[in-house]
């Protein structure tokens, strides 16, 4: 099971810092996580411009120019964020024995190390 999740709110650890224009400290939602490059793309953050060539859609308008978009970031450089204080923390994982018509299940439950509360 994963540390950090699609739909996680995540906060930038490390990097420059937003006086010097950078993103630490900034918060975000996870949209996506690339497994295989050890990486997320987190909602707002990591803004980098894009030029996307110029083409026609069926109707004849056109399409291209420079574009911002999100770029992938690095897991390390992010931590999940703690629903009750709103800090970063660590990711725990406990397991719990849950029954369903009579069968009986262990399930891996994701927990923030600082408060204790699932995420």
């Amino acid at each position: 099971m994963a540390n950090i999740k699609k739909g996680d709110l995540v906060q930038v650890i490390s990097g420059r810092s937003q006086a010097r224009g950078g993103d630490r400290g900034k918060q975000g939602k996870v949209i996506d996580v690339l497994v295989e490059q050890n990486r997320v793309i987190v909602e707002g953050i990591n803004y980098v411009t894009k030029h996307v060539r110029v083409g026609q859609t069926d109707r004849g308008t056109k399409t291209g120019g420079i574009e911002t978009v999100e770029a992938p970031i690095h897991v390390s450089n992010v931590a999940v964020v703690d629903p009750t204080t709103k800090k970063p923390t660590r990711v725990g994982f406990r397991t719990e024995k849950v029954t369903k018509n009579g069968v009986t299940k262990t399930t891996r439950i994701r927990y923030a190390k600082k408060s204790g509360k699932d995420l």
